[in-house]
């Protein structure tokens, strides 16, 4: 059987409880076509980038199945025709990760899967390396920062 995860937005107006009971009736519909439900994860109620039909909040939950692939099309079937399911996606993948989820981590604990280039600092708009030249200094020379200009040969007129 097939390994996949499946992620499902639910209507902000529905109540946590409603909400498990819609876990709980894809789990009988995916163990009745003979796979099974592992690990269910509760994302809570999380904003919207955009609105989908006039909601600006949605419940998310993760569902890990193990399951043939007609039990998952059964499954977002039954989804698309709810209308207290705003998205859902199903994702195939090669084995189910352990332990919880990056949207459960803490963000203490994602911050320490590694260094992102920046030092021991945070970084700016504006902040480059700039090398070994020091800072740029405008107006001291005649003719700006390249210094003189000098009439070209051959171009009208310049120098000939």
């Amino acid at each position: 059987m097939a390994l996949y995860e499946h992620v499902f937005l639910a209507r902000q107006d529905l109540s946590q409880q409603q909400v498990d009971a819609l876990v709980e009736h894809y789990k009988g519909i995916i163990t009745a076509a003979g796979g099974s439900v592992g690990r269910v994860e509760n994302w809570g109620l999380k904003s919207l980038t955009y609105r989908i039909n006039k909601n600006r909040k949605a419940y998310y939950t993760l569902m890990d199945i193990t399951a043939p692939s007609a039990a998952v099309k059964e499954v977002e079937r039954q989804q698309g025709l709810s209308e207290d399911i705003l998205r859902f996606m199903t994702i195939k993948v090669e084995a189910h990760e352990e332990g919880v989820s990056a949207m459960m981590q803490k963000r203490e604990e994602r911050s320490e899967r590694g260094d992102r280039g920046f030092g021991d600092r945070p970084r700016s708009f504006g902040d480059r390396d700039r090398g070994d030249r020091g800072p740029r200094s405008f107006g001291d020379r005649e003719g700006g920062d390249r210094g003189p200009r000098r009439p070209r040969e051959g171009v009208e007129g310049g120098a000939e």
